[in-house]
């Protein structure tokens, strides 16, 4: 019984994420857990262990006798996330590509390619293929806390990757800069994949604040 509750809690975070991630659930407002349950056919068993993990992970924040909410996006987050991005990233995934086995290799195109694919896909499978991919870049680098740092990142960045990816062209772009950074990777162009992966992310940051700053005028 338990590993059937383990694996509905799993599935309930899954969903809830996703429609966390690609805004389907309000900003700041309490989620009523009877109705998201009854629409989920859950219990709120589930429902709550998955939304105690999404408090873990910083997409929602909870207040005592109101609930959860979901965290609200801003300028000030993504500012924070994407310098410590650019401190921690190109530098990461360019010591990796130069120590990869042959495994990693094949792990890091593998990753990319299911970027690929999910492009086609929903905007919320693509931003957990979009962290898969990055991670992959630096994960070989055999560097724990390295790795932590930037997964934990990713998983930040995703619902700005999902923001990002919404204007027409976004998903073109995006993939040839993806295809830029994995052929240098594999070519283990150390200094060339650093110079890429901090215009990936400072072009992001870019469009990002433009976005935000759209929106507020």
């Amino acid at each position: 019984m338990s590993i059937v509750i383990r694996t509905l809690s799993e599935r309930v975070f899954e969903i809830v994420r996703e429609q966390i991630v690609t805004g389907q659930l309000p900003e700041d407002v309490p989620i009523r857990q009877d109705a998201l349950a009854s629409d989920l056919g859950v219990s709120k068993i589930p429902l709550r262990e998955a939304l105690a993990r999404l408090e873990q992970e910083g997409l929602l924040t909870s207040q005592a006798n109101r609930g959860y909410f979901v965290r609200a996006m801003s300028t000030g987050e993504v500012d924070e996330i994407y310098a410590l991005r650019l401190c921690i990233e190109p530098a990461a995934a360019a010591y990796a590509c130069g120590v990869a086995s042959e495994q990693d290799r094949e792990k890091a195109l593998a990753a990319f390619e299911a970027l690929d694919r999910a492009a086609n896909d929903s905007l919320g499978d693509v931003a957990v293929r979009n962290r898969d991919f990055h991670t992959a870049l630096v994960r070989p680098g055999g560097r724990l806390l390295t790795t932590q740092m930037v997964e934990r990142l990713s998983i930040l960045s995703e619902r700005y990757v999902v923001a990002h990816l919404k204007p027409a062209g976004r998903n073109a772009r995006a993939h040839v800069e993806h295809k830029k950074l994995i052929d240098s990777w594999m070519a283990r162009d150390a200094r060339q994949l650093e110079t890429l992966l901090k215009e990936h992310i400072e072009g992001t940051l870019y469009d990002l604040r433009a976005q935000f700053a759209a929106t507020a005028g």
